[in-house]
């Protein structure tokens, strides 16, 4: 084979021809509200203290971490409450990783993956990278679940593993936790709520950690990335039965957590109240979204995550480049017509407001 060889001369698997790799444009813009991070770094007090973890755990480099990263998964069941401990929880590279495992343990060749669009578009990769068959439901109109709705589906596409995102993204919709509940009432497959916004959530503490001592079937995922202010961190975790966990530790690969993201996380866990702190601040942000782009003349998707969806645009193309050129990123996906927005930082939402009245009405 020539030396200047392209993807297309190599003998890619056949699902991998085509494709290109996911990621959310990384654009050295002003104001970035397009992947939905919290805007507010630790304090100065606690960079320091992850400084020192690091240089601690620098000491012992020439040696492999800790496997089982068991005093981050302690502090994650610590965080979580509900009665958990360590046996229950899972940690890996972002919830990304965490979703990677579920699938390689619970997916693979011959068995169905089901979720309800329009959700997270990284879902059909964590399939198709584990041989695991991508199957859909349309969601409601305005983007809600019911039970009946996603049993349905369950049956009539014989689905081994259920994703159920709330709130979703990208629309922000949150499913209530008596739905989930008549759902693992009604299923054996592994049913997996993901709550990698649920902090931002108007009622956060509504979480189905608090039916995992009924259902063994039942998966929590949560990330660090978001309400933490840990995206740079790369910690996802999941909690679940302890037999979930002992599935997921089988397909791991060895040491997958470094030394130093186990350090960092677990700082930022034992001062959790002030890396959480501006969570507020983001809810507040999201819901004067909520109320300013109707008087701006925007449609918008009730939200209950850190974003919100708005337009509806003609052509949202040239609505998100707009933006772009007066110098704010939000991100181009979810339903026909939409734009999604990240709450930000005061300024970076009186940016976002003069870019928005700036480009006119949808």
């Amino acid at each position: 084979m020539r030396a200047d060889v392209t993807l297309a001369d190599l003998p890619l698997r056949p699902e991998l021809v085509g494709e290109e790799p996911y990621g959310a444009p990384q654009l050295d813009v002003p104001v970035c509200l397009n992947v939905n991070e919290n805007p507010y770094p630790p304090s100065d007090a606690i960079r320091r203290e992850m400084a020192d973890a690091i240089l601690a755990a620098s000491a012992r480099i020439d040696r492999y971490p800790d496997r089982e990263a068991s005093e981050l998964r302690r502090r994650l069941a610590a965080y979580l409450g509900y009665g958990l401990t360590m046996t229950n929880v899972w940690a890996a590279n972002g919830s990304n990783e965490v979703m990677t495992h579920v699938l390689g343990a619970f997916g693979g060749p011959g068995r169905r993956c089901l979720t309800f669009t329009p959700t997270y578009s990284m879902y059909p990769e964590y399939a198709r990278n584990t041989h695991t068959e991508y199957v859909t439901a349309a969601r409601h109109d305005d983007y809600t679940l019911d039970a009946g709705l996603v049993l349905s589906a369950i049956d009539t596409q014989r689905a081994d593993v259920v994703l159920i995102t709330t709130p979703n993204n990208p629309t922000g919709t949150s499913t209530p936790l008596d739905v989930i509940e008549t759902v693992l009432e009604g299923t054996d497959a592994i049913v997996v709520v993901d709550e990698a916004y649920q902090e931002f959530s108007t009622t956060p503490d509504a979480s189905a950690l608090g039916l995992l001592p009924r259902f063994g079937n039942l998966i929590v995922s949560r990330t660090m990335s978001k309400a933490f202010a840990l995206a740079g961190g790369r910690v996802g975790y999941l909690a679940a039965a302890p037999a979930i966990v002992d599935a997921c530790r089988i397909v791991r690969l060895p040491y997958h957590l470094s030394a130093q993201t186990q350090a960092i996380a677990e700082v930022a866990l034992a001062h959790a109240p002030a890396m959480l702190a501006n969570v507020d601040l983001l809810r507040a942000a999201r819901d004067e979204l909520l109320v300013r782009l109707p008087e701006l003349g925007y449609e918008v998707v009730p939200s209950d995550a850190n974003f919100v969806l708005f337009g509806r645009f003609t052509d949202r193309h040239l609505a998100w480049q707009r933006l772009l050129d007066a110098g704010v990123l939000v991100r181009e996906t979810g339903p026909a017509g939409y734009l999604r927005v990240s709450a930000g930082t005061p300024e970076e939402m009186a940016a976002f407001y003069a870019a928005v009245e700036q480009i006119g009405h949808p």
